[in-house]
């Protein structure tokens, strides 16, 4: 019976020295890792217009994810202080069919009057979209002990987010050289654009299209105030290294015409979009 109760005690003993149960009263020390942010999007900004195109926005990857890297330190009592920054990409695609047709009502669309037939020769144009999403944040939380080792903690993630939406349509196999060739006309030595036009009087008040050309790409882009309240989980499972773990709701909004073609005109016209969705964040640190 003594032999038991001694391993009883030896055995008690052994396991509070490897986990202490009672939590910190001084906070110090902070930490760096990769931190992979999942994020369950409400909608894709622009769905509506790409499934108008021949895309399907609902193959984008869902959760969409950020990959990034994450800090944080100890500033005073139990609040906590640190940064965020990630950046995440999902593409679609497609090669649509085609059907050639002869405008014969001249209505300029295809309509049930034309003659069409299906194309079926071997430069059938392919059809892609990208979505980017970049963040750059800091995040403010308050800690609350549970044990030694173990956390628990509330915060927000506050900062600014960017979104773009790229669409690339193009057909038959690209070239170097006509990467660079100009789109409005021959240029010269000089600089000088050479415009063919069969009006020249007419033309001097129009304005100028492109040639017809075998690829055209779009980039769609705005920037928002990012915000993302959170709670976390924090395990120090090592002396310098731990597990944290933190569940949130994202929120950014990109108001009426503040979306950018090209990243530099604006579009007068763009709607009002919000970034919004369940986050979900895992980030395995070294410190303390």
């Amino acid at each position: 019976m003594k032999k038991k109760l001694l391993y009883i005690i030896f055995g008690a003993s052994l396991a509070t020295a490897q986990v202490d149960l009672y939590p910190v009263e001084d906070f110090f020390g902070g930490g760096i890792g990769y931190s992979p942010m999942y994020i369950s999007l409400d909608s894709i900004p622009g769905s509506v217009s790409l499934t108008k195109l021949g895309l399907d926005p609902t193959n984008f990857t869902t959760p969409f994810v950020l990959h990034g890297g994450e800090g944080f330190a100890h500033i005073t009592g139990r609040w906590r202080i640190g940064g965020y920054a990630g950046i995440g990409t999902s593409r679609i695609s497609t090669v649509p069919d085609i059907k050639l047709y002869i405008d014969k009502d001249s209505t300029g669309t295809f309509t049930a009057a034309d003659t069409s037939v299906s194309y079926s020769g071997d430069f059938s144009p392919s059809l892609e979209a990208k979505f980017g999403f970049s963040l750059g944040a800091a995040t403010v939380e308050y800690v609350m002990p549970v044990l030694q080792d173990l956390e628990l903690s509330a915060g927000a993630l506050l900062g600014l987010g960017h979104v773009n939406i790229t669409v690339d349509q193009h057909t038959g196999t690209p070239k170097w050289e006509n990467a660079f060739s100009s789109v409005y006309g021959d240029v010269d030595s000089t600089g000088t654009f050479y415009y063919e036009v069969a009006d020249i009087d007419g033309a001097q008040s129009g304005g100028f299209s492109a040639a017809n050309m075998p690829g055209v790409m779009t980039d769609l882009s705005g920037l928002f105030f990012n915000f993302q309240p959170y709670i976390a989980v924090k395990w120090q499972f090592l002396d310098r290294m731990g597990l944290r773990i933190s569940v949130g709701f994202n929120k950014g909004t990109i108001q009426a015409g503040r979306w950018y073609l090209n990243g530099r005109v604006p579009i007068s016209d763009s709607p009002k979009t919000t970034i919004q969705g369940v986050t979900f964040r895992t980030m395995l640190y070294l410190g303390l």
